[in-house]
């Protein structure tokens, strides 16, 4: 029995050997023959994919980018078929009007699993078509127009947040007590997303709290979606599981609440109240229609396409994919503002002189004659924090896909750039771009005017980008944008904040998105001549 043993053991470390020996053979020939083998990068990268799931989980992505392009230049291999580009001119062309350059399969980790069902949505979809097909039936209630329409909705969102910050910091003998402003943000982005999707805040401002838990769940399955859409074929292993933990996806949390709220709006079989109703109760504002509304409409005028599966789709990525975004800007332009006395100062100025109203009609702060600093500081803001913290990954088309410098990356293999990192390019935005300075976008002293010109629209074009680009550039933007001028206008207009401890930096997880939190501060009324 012991020769036994000692022989079948000894077979067992033979064929483990071989077993070893032959991957080591097949990575050394796949490196050997891979036409992506002259692309620098971690060496660990050139073999396997799960050297991105370790930078990954780290939390490092973006950092760990912009270093590897600091050493290597314009193109990084992060994976054996993924390579990195950080050269602004290919924006265009990669992310193009037309879709040639399609997503990877690292957007199917998104896609929604429903009674055992595999569902693609408009954003996760790879398919170009079948985006086409989803985005036209709704698209205008996107444009600035469409947005503008529900702008009361925003109005009372805003008008929530300061009656719950004054009543719990402000006011009698909660005065001078410490708000973590970042976690207040939040709770209104998420209760803004309810209002103008149907009518209706979700309790986050009104308690003070995450409600259900349902802002941790959202970021802590953005996480993890990230993670296993570093190497696509643990999407189905992981994520298609239909016996897999229900506590992680993000889509499926949501869905059931987004189902929820459209049954509610059918049972009624009606729209909500007329447009030119008042309601006393909330401040006089007329209450208009919302985005369940508008895609009940949609699904008149295009009943082949949207289904009520459809619009319940649609209303789970307006709230899931459009609080969080929204969110982490604003709140870096208040961190950022609070960490730069001197901006906020011109700022405020700026805002007093324009005598806005409370809250501040859109169109007042988009007036570029009487608030040029405001818009600079959002652009700076949407610079220098953009949410995304990974590359945008799309397929190489057929015939492939030759750089810049003349090396050429085969159809079929990724490629993707990064909006953390082009946004910090420094022969765009000048030598200083890791620093929160709004004056870059301002005419410089003896700067000719067709110099600026020229300068201004290189640097709008590349911060676009942190919305995405060509045909899958991000819906919700120009809602998110109304909402960023509009509380920035508002904020420090009405109050005087100050960082509890300016000597502390706010905490960051930079993962698929770069979420930003504790951002403590002291917050009081302003006292500003002729305002309420």
């Amino acid at each position: 029995m012991v020769f036994l043993s000692q022989g079948y053991m000894l077979r067992v470390v033979m064929v483990t050997g071989l077993a070893v020996a032959g991957l080591l053979v097949y990575y050394i020939i796949y490196y050997l023959i891979s036409p992506l083998k002259d692309i620098p990068g971690p060496f660990l990268a050139k073999f396997t994919d799960f050297w991105r799931v370790y930078d990954y989980y780290h939390l490092i992505s973006p950092e760990t980018q912009k270093k590897l392009h600091a050493k290597h230049g314009v193109a990084v291999r992060l994976g054996p078929s993924m390579v990195a580009l950080n050269d602004p001119n290919l924006i265009p062309i990669i992310y193009n009007a037309r879709g040639t350059f399609c997503k990877s399969d690292f957007y199917s980790a998104s896609d929604a699993l429903v009674h055992g069902n595999k569902i693609e949505h408009i954003f996760s979809t790879r398919n170009n078509q079948f985006h086409s097909e989803q985005l036209a039936p709704i698209q205008k209630y996107y444009s600035i127009q469409g947005v503008l329409a529900y702008e009361n909705l925003i109005d009372r969102a805003m008008l929530l947040l300061c009656e719950q910050l004054e009543t719990r910091f402000i006011n009698s003998t909660n005065a001078g007590k410490i708000c973590d402003i970042a976690d207040w943000i939040s709770y209104f982005a998420w209760d803004l997303l309810g209002e103008i999707t149907w009518s209706s805040e979700m309790g986050f401002m009104k308690t003070g709290s995450d409600v259900k838990n349902m802002i941790y769940i959202g970021e802590l399955s953005m996480m993890y979606l990230g993670l296993i859409g570093q190497i696509p074929w643990l999407v189905k292993l992981l994520s298609m599981n239909p016996y897999r933990p229900k506590t992680i996806d993000a889509f499926d949390h949501v869905i059931h609440f987004s189902f929820a709220r459209l049954m509610e709006r059918l049972s009624t079989l009606k729209l909500p109240p007329s447009p030119n109703a008042e309601d006393p109760e909330k401040g006089g504002l007329s209450v208009k229609r919302d985005y369940v509304a508008s895609f009940l409409e949609a699904k008149q005028i295009y009943p082949d396409v949207v289904t009520n599966e459809n619009i319940a789709m649609y209303i789970l990525t307006n709230i899931s994919a459009g609080a969080d975004p929204t969110a982490t800007v604003q709140k870096a332009i208040i961190y950022h503002l609070l960490r730069n006395p001197c901006v906020l100062d011109k700022l405020r100025a700026e805002l007093d002189a324009a005598n806005l109203s409370f809250p501040a009609s859109y169109a007042e702060t988009r007036n570029s004659s009487k608030l040029p600093y405001l818009e600079v500081v959002i652009k700076e803001g949407l610079r220098i924090h953009p949410t995304v913290g990974l590359c945008l990954e799309r397929v190489v088309p057929e015939p492939g896909f030759t750089l810049p410098d003349g090396r050429f990356i085969p159809a079929g293999k990724l490629v993707g750039l990064n909006p953390s990192v082009v946004t910090r390019d420094r022969n765009v935005y000048g030598p200083d771009a890791d620093l929160f300075r709004p004056e870059r976008w301002l005419e410089r002293y003896g700067e000719n005017t067709e110099a600026y010109v020229e300068r201004l629209r290189r640097m709008d074009e590349v911060n676009t980008f942190v919305w995405g680009g060509g045909n899958r550039t991000c819906l919700g933007r120009l809602l998110a944008t109304t909402s960023l001028y509009k509380v920035t206008a508002m904020f420090f207009s009405r109050y005087d904040v100050s960082l509890e401890d300016p000597t502390k930096e706010w905490a960051l997880r930079r993962h698929w998105m770069v979420y930003n939190d504790k951002i403590k501060v002291k917050i009081a009324r302003r006292n500003v001549p002729g305002k309420g």
